[in-house]
């Protein structure tokens, strides 16, 4: 066995070290991201009802944990993140296995956790650690851990995000519902609404009473969302990020139609023209 090179911490160290970001493949990503999403969606909208606190995270590390309805979540996320917390280092853990196939994805910030093992475990604490031994820095963590239908309850967390609780106590935690619904046209909305920032410097609390704390907190964010979302009102949401609107073919044909009937000019809706055909690739 060759010795680790002295300009370089060992490779068991290396593999305990948090992913260094590459500002200008981040800044990238995002764009294609942005664009990914907006052709995908009508719009990412986020409740109006709540927003981060910054005097309640200012100079702390952040902890954002959410639920995990679907494939677009880290997309929706990193749009959060680009929106609320500019200024900070966001990382996430993610599937070994895939992120094996997608190793770019450490230069975004990604960490690879081996899922289902104490040793999995184990990494996700140690890296979790040194990233929020940083102030500026901000963990996002799909906190349920497998794919969930919004509308399960009651709410259970992997018990991994509690024991980091108990070990980061400089940290605040804020939970973040999502949600993907129909509403009045052919592609979803991507709803997403912030609950309120949670301390983690409070006394007493062991990982499985912290457990319990964040399912709480997450349910309450997500029954409000739903709240928001049967509504189908776009008044109580800001809009992040417009998409595509109308459901072209036959409808489109049939306002043209309307229109020259009429001996008006057609007018296209806003977000009628839709983003050209972007490769499908799976993150």
């Amino acid at each position: 066995m060759e010795p680790d090179d002295p300009g370089k911490a060992p490779a068991r160290d290396r593999a305990k070290q948090a992913p260094e970001i590459s500002p200008l493949l981040l800044s990238m990503f995002e764009k294609y991201a942005g664009r990914y999403l907006a052709q995908h969606f009508h719009a990412l909208r986020l409740s109006q009802a709540q927003r981060p606190d910054p005097m309640a995270i200012r100079g702390k590390p952040l902890i954002v944990y959410f639920n995990h309805p679907s494939w677009w979540d880290p997309l929706v996320c990193l749009r959060l993140a680009e929106q609320f917390f500019p200024d900070r280092k966001n990382y996430a853990p993610m599937d070994a296995t895939a992120l094996s196939k997608y190793p770019f994805f450490e230069r975004l910030g990604f960490f690879g956790v081996e899922l289902g093992s104490a040793r999995g475990a184990r990494r996700f604490l140690s890296i979790s650690q040194r990233v929020l031994s940083q102030p500026d820095s901000a963990l996002w963590i799909a906190a349920e851990g497998q794919l969930t239908d919004p509308r399960v309850r009651p709410v259970r967390l992997r018990s991994g995000i509690g024991h980091l609780a108990v070990r980061v106590r400089q940290s605040v935690l804020l939970p973040v519902a999502l949600e993907y619904p129909f509403w009045e046209e052919r592609t979803p909305e991507a709803l997403a609404r912030f609950g309120e920032e949670i301390p983690a410097g409070e006394a007493g609390l062991k990982a499985t009473d912290w457990t319990a704390v964040l399912e709480i907190r997450l349910q309450a964010a997500l029954d409000a969302l739903a709240a928001d979302s049967l509504s189908r009102d776009p008044g109580r949401f800001d809009v992040l990020l417009g998409g595509t609107a109308g459901v072209g073919g036959v409808y489109d044909a049939w306002r043209r139609l309307k229109a020259r009937l009429r001996g008006e000019r057609f007018q296209p809706e806003p977000g009628d023209e839709e983003l050209p055909e972007m490769p499908r690739r799976r993150i």
